[in-house]
């Protein structure tokens, strides 16, 4: 079998020079598929990501991108590599207006980026009604978009997001979901952590279940949620 696209395989470490997070912990996405991490809280899911993106220091184990050893690089040579990530909170910068988000996300770029932008706002039409105004001034929900399309405009390879319905309401939640499933029809692999666990794996072509830094289960979203043992102690029965 080929390689994942994107993996961080048997990686073990922390934060500084703290106790260990990860215990031999092995994240793996594949081309244009969706992977979801879930578990308890304080089970290391935000750690995991955050490893894989080059937040924190391993002690053991790789993180690999398209073959390539990437464990070594910093998160900004990552995302010149192809890797987008959104964490939880301070998402967004709030003062500035949806389209100067969306401009901030193409930093990197030296070519035209209005394809983009209006690709964008062709996934989430509510962006292109609310461009003009301060991203602040947005609903949770709208945020989140905001705060996805910005790293769209990376034009990434991967995307990585931790926990993007947090906050939102269920039907925002159904809304996102449907949006983040548009991203990965478009070639784009998607990481992300999040807490509503059932929702996540039922979109999930992969999925990981994380108790204390460590892999429990994995197995497609359809494999876990059929999972007696995932659905009694993670899933609510």
């Amino acid at each position: 079998m080929s390689a994942p696209f994107l993996i961080g395989e048997a990686m073990t470490g922390g934060y500084g020079s703290g106790a260990d997070i990860l215990h031999d912990c092995t994240i793996a996405v594949e081309d244009g598929e969706i992977a979801v991490i879930v578990g308890p809280n304080g089970a290391g899911k935000s750690t995991a990501m955050k490893a894989v993106f080059g937040m924190l220091n391993l002690r053991s184990g790789s993180v690999r991108l398209g073959g390539e050893d990437i464990t070594a690089l910093k998160p900004q040579e990552r995302v010149a590599k192809g890797m987008a990530f959104v964490p939880q909170t301070n998402n967004i910068f709030t003062s500035m207006t949806v389209e100067e988000n969306l401009e901030m996300g193409a930093f990197l770029r030296r070519d035209d980026i209005a394809k983009t932008i209006e690709q964008i706002y062709e996934l989430f039409p509510i962006l292109r009604d609310k461009r003009r105004q301060a991203a602040g001034e947005l609903s949770g929900g709208q945020r989140q978009q905001v705060a996805v399309g910005r790293a769209l405009m990376t034009r990434p390879r991967v995307l990585m997001l931790d926990e993007p319905t947090a906050g939102v309401s269920p039907i925002v939640m159904d809304e996102l979901f449907d949006r983040i499933i548009e991203v990965a029809r478009t070639g784009i692999s998607i990481l992300m952590v999040e807490q509503n666990a059932r929702q996540a794996l039922a979109i999930a072509h992969k999925g990981y279940v994380l108790v204390q830094g460590a892999n429990a289960f994995t197995g497609t979203g359809a494999e876990l949620l059929a999972d007696d043992n995932v659905r009694r102690s993670f899933l609510g029965g």
